[in-house]
């Protein structure tokens, strides 16, 4: 029974440290590149891909 309550006493698992990205907002792990811009430490490091729009279709709104 000790070894039970032992290990049940740490059974939890809890998820990554969050915050803010400096340049745009989003959630981002901290000392990451953010996922959603490309920014760490006020640099852009991996610069984002823009699509190409194939043609015959009409434009989002």
């Amino acid at each position: 029974m000790r070894t039970d309550l032992r290990r049940h006493a740490n059974w939890r698992i809890e998820g990554p440290a969050m915050s803010k990205c400096s340049h745009c907002g989003a959630p981002a792990v901290p000392h990451r590149v953010c996922a959603d811009c490309g920014f760490y430490g006020g640099e852009l490091l991996i610069p984002r891909k823009i699509k190409k729009k194939e043609e015959g279709q009409p434009p989002q709104a």
